[in-house]
């Protein structure tokens, strides 16, 4: 009998780190590894050259970059002052940018597979010594860096990989106070705007705006940044689709189709409540079926034909506490999406497996970028972590084409740039149009002008237009023509860029409300409200009206809230307008109604006599059946007086304009 205690005291003494300890040799853990039918999982790169890669991202010659977060989860050279129950955690000081502040462990490796056999065998260090390094994206010849609290550019012109010199700052205020709840992930929209996401438990105060989770963008040329919209929950990684709409991956899961200058849900309790007081609503999770082994982490629209072609354009996320890769189905939803979970792409069997960023590459090959470590989370900041570990996977289809090489862009002629902007891979696509715009040459604008007007492909239109607005080509001879355009995603990103100039000429401002009259998609009528809010009141008030004319043919929420985002911004600045507006549309129109009422609670609450004029002017004409929704609007409003801050304020005026 004591004997037999031994043995089973002995087993369980070995079980732990064979079974259930895991941590398996890299090798070994692709044996254990299962795909999606017609689909082949290679090991790329592992420790000891790649260890607790975060990201993910493939150059124009097709080398995958990633960064090892490997000071994780404490800056070096600082000291913790506190932390609250969330991990929020306050520092004695705000560290100075590199080379000047403390001098991390992270840093940014090149990985390059220079005999083509699916393995890397070149390993270069771009930067070291980072501290806290969460993002990057190539571009104006150079490299932008996200280490909190700083957004950095180091210049590479001669492209050796060698920063040229010290790191532009380019922003500063990032929020430091959690290692899991950092600004992450860059990727350029095709607007030439640099859009990166912050996650929930970290607080961002950039020039004047402050925020804890949502989508925000910076803009190199112009020097100007933005909080594109606000929320999400805890946020890793954004992509972009073919037709231009932006999705990032949430905890929430699997992710937050974006809008513009909009509000989506938080976990009030744990994250704050929405900077804007006059808000009002959040546009809630995503429709989805179910979202399996969350949180989706380094989400990407997949828009390469290498793989299966059921994947085109889907969603695929890692599922970090699931241990496995996913996919879901994006089907439109009004002027939104909804999603349906599609399956499991990779399958690890193993639960050190730990899946934080995708990135499309070369032959449309999907990179895995997997933390490897046994601990998931750090509610302990002392924590023990192994960072002796790292993996970077590929995923491909079996029947791939093995003589599909990606070279470099820098030596491709401006025909074949030209072909290439419209290749089916999307990252290649996007590549070739940075490079064009880097060129500047202004030959290529009648082949452009010829894309934008393409009526048959979608995409080529969109790339055309995107483009063009990147050199500065973009007129308004050709905005107003493509207005008409019979694509509702090529009228929406002309009103986006319209918008996006934060101006409009009488002759643009009367053409958007003659297409106002006319236009049916949800997805156009939802950015023009969005845009409304940029351009100045004069113009964007009639906007406003004549949408609320014309409302959408069903009933749709995120555009109605987007036009009350929008009419709010206008609200007190354009007063005498507002109530204009409406005094000629009497009580009995619902959408004027709706609206109505909020701008009720809205000048109830500003506690003046302004205020209450407002309010009175607005209550003219008021049928008896609708007193109590007044009454009950008016009373919200007078409960919140007093309670607006102005820096609150502020900062919700300022969001996506």
């Amino acid at each position: 009998m004591r004997m037999r205690i031994r043995s089973i005291l002995l087993f369980a003494a070995i079980i732990p780190a064979t079974l259930f300890a895991q941590g398996y040799s890299p090798d070994a853990s692709l044996e254990r590894m299962t795909t999606a039918e017609g689909l082949k999982v290679s090991l790329f790169a592992s420790e000891p050259a790649i260890r607790q890669p975060i990201l993910v991202k493939c150059d124009d010659r097709g080398r995958v970059w990633t960064i090892q977060y490997l000071q994780y989860p404490n800056p070096a050279g600082l000291k913790r002052v506190k932390v609250d129950r969330w991990s929020r955690t306050v520092y004695d000081r705000v560290p100075e940018p590199p080379p000047r502040g403390p001098k991390g462990a992270d840093k940014i490796t090149i990985c390059e597979d220079l005999d083509d056999d699916g393995r890397a065998d070149k390993f270069t260090d771009f930067v070291t010594g980072l501290n806290l390094c969460t993002g990057l994206a190539f571009g104006h010849g150079g490299v932008f860096v996200l280490q909190v609290p700083y957004l950095l550019f180091y210049p590479d012109q001669n492209r050796d990989d060698v920063p040229d010199s010290d790191p532009k700052v380019c922003l500063d205020g990032f929020g430091i106070e959690d290692a899991q709840a950092l600004a992450n992930h860059l990727t350029w929209g095709p607007d030439g705007w640099l859009y990166g996401v912050n996650g929930s438990t970290t607080t961002c105060r950039i020039r004047g705006v402050e925020f804890q989770q949502g989508c925000w963008r910076y803009h190199p040329e112009r020097d100007e940044f933005e909080l594109f919209c606000e929320g999400g929950q805890n946020t890793f990684g954004l992509t972009f689709d073919q037709e231009g709409e932006l999705y990032y991956s949430t905890n929430g899961g699997p992710f937050v189709h974006a809008a513009q200058g909009a509000y989506f849900y938080k976990t009030f309790g744990k994250h704050g409540p929405l900077h804007h007081p006059f808000a009002y609503h959040h546009f809630p999770a995503l429709t989805v079926d179910k979202v399996p082994g969350g949180p989706p982490t380094g989400g990407t629209i997949y828009l390469a034909n290498g793989l299966s072609p059921q994947l085109k354009g889907t969603f695929i996320a890692g599922n970090f506490l699931g241990h496995t890769v996913s996919w879901w189905n994006v089907h439109p939803k009004g002027a939104t999406v909804e999603a349906t979970y599609g399956g499991v792409l990779l399958d690890a069997h193993d639960t050190w497996f730990g899946a934080t960023d995708l990135a499309i590459g070369p032959r449309g090959r999907l990179y895995i970028s997997d933390f490897y470590d046994a601990r998931t989370a750090h509610p302990d900041p002392d924590a023990n972590w192994d960072r002796s570990n790292g993996r970077i996977y590929s995923i491909h289809s079996i029947s791939e084409d093995h003589n599909s090489r990606w070279t470099s862009l820098s030596d491709k002629t401006k025909d074949e740039l030209l072909e290439l902007l419209v290749d089916e891979n999307g990252v290649r696509a996007e590549q070739a149009r940075m490079e064009i715009v880097r060129r500047g040459d202004s030959t290529v604008i009648p082949q452009l002008v010829n894309l934008a007007r393409e009526n048959t492909d979608v995409r080529r239109s969109l790339q055309g237009v995107w483009t063009l607005h990147g050199m500065h080509a973009l007129n308004e001879s050709l905005m107003l023509e493509l207005l008409l355009h019979p694509a509702p995603a090529l009228r929406r990103w002309v009103i986006r860029l319209a918008g996006d100039s934060n101006q409009l000429s009488l002759q643009m401002a009367e053409e958007v409300e003659r297409l106002i009259g006319r236009e049916t998609d949800p997805t156009v009528l939802c950015q023009l409200a969005a845009s409304a809010k940029r351009w100045p009141g004069d113009v964007s008030i009639p906007i406003l009206e004549t949408l609320l004319q014309n409302p959408p043919k069903h009933d749709e929420e995120r555009t109605d809230w987007m036009i009350w985002w929008a009419l709010e911004s206008k609200a007190v600045s354009h007063r005498s307008m507002v109530l204009s507006c409406f005094s000629t549309h009497r009580w009995g129109e619902s959408y004027f109604d709706r609206q109505r009422l909020r701008l009720i609670r809205r000048y109830a609450s500003e506690g003046s006599k302004d205020g209450c004029d407002s309010v009175m002017a607005l209550l003219d004409g008021l049928p008896e059946n609708t007193k109590p929704h007044v009454y009950d609007s008016l009373a919200v409003g007078l409960s919140e007086r007093g309670k607006q801050d102005g820096d609150r304020r502020l900062n919700g005026d300022r969001i996506g304009r």
